[in-house]
């Protein structure tokens, strides 16, 4: 198989003051962000609906092996099926479209109240990827979801299982499900939202990443300890930017093949 480059990015696209000299001191924040990662995971669309000509707006902002993850809207993911839930699927659809060819996930994040049911979530998983144009990755977070019967439904439906930091239960710490494509989300441990990670536990972390995608793999690492703005020094660090300090290594460029310190 073909080696391919680990998608490494943060949750959002903000640049704080500290890490202004990581990037270009023009343009939009995305633009600017785009000149040291591939992948973004967009957010905001969990909370709030955006415009087809936005993602379009952005999908122009990017360069052409940027790629976005976008997270499904909570008023589908997080609500009991009904009539306006198909509205508002077929809405999200059409407009996360805009993204073209550049828009390579949509993540369906579960509340962690939501407990594994076959009937009702095989139906909503179905419809979402028979809507939808790109892979699904899917982060649940209540314990019944991680047995192998469930990882055999989403295997089934082509729809890969997000392993995640923290993790609810151990299995929850590797990716599951369809394994065409591997998703990573790291919130922050032990606090999350806000804990650093350690240079020796990424650096464990860009192993993995380097050997999955020499073996031709579709991997994700996404940081979501943004709280004190963790989540792009992690990111710099795990694309290789910087050294065991946090300082930058070379000079701001575009996203190159990532290389692992191990």
């Amino acid at each position: 198989m073909d080696a391919r480059t680990p998608l490494i990015g943060t949750a959002g696209w903000s640049i704080r003051p500290e890490h202004r000299e990581a990037f270009p001191s023009e343009g939009s924040h995305l633009e600017r962000y785009a000149t040291r990662f591939n992948a973004v995971e967009i957010n905001s669309s969990f909370y709030r609906p955006h415009r087809r000509a936005t993602y379009e707006r952005w999908a122009d902002t990017v360069g052409d092996v940027f790629r976005f993850s976008v997270k499904l809207p909570k008023t589908i993911s997080h609500a009991v099926p009904t009539a306006d839930s198909e509205i508002a699927i077929e809405r999200f659809a059409q407009d996360v479209q805009g993204l073209g060819d550049k828009l390579a996930v949509v993540l369906i994040q579960f509340p962690p109240s939501f407990a594994y049911d076959e009937a009702s979530a095989g139906q909503l998983l179905r419809r979402l990827q028979k809507s939808l144009p790109c892979p699904l990755a899917c982060e649940p977070r209540h314990a019944s979801w991680f047995g192998k019967n469930v990882d055999a439904m989403l295997d089934g439906l082509g729809i890969a299982r997000v392993a995640a930091d923290p993790a609810v239960v151990p299995s929850a710490a590797r990716p599951g499900g369809w394994p065409g494509l591997l998703y990573r989300r790291l919130h922050g441990s032990p606090k999350v939202y806000y804990s650093n990670y350690e240079p020796d536990v990424l650096e464990e972390l860009g192993a993995t990443l380097s050997a999955e995608s020499k073996a031709g793999l579709e991997t994700w690492c996404i940081l979501d300890n943004t709280a004190l703005g963790c989540a792009t020094t992690n990111a710099l660090h795990l694309r290789g930017d910087t050294d065991r300090d946090g300082r930058l290594d070379h000079p701001i460029k575009t996203p190159a093949p990532f290389t692992s310190r191990s």
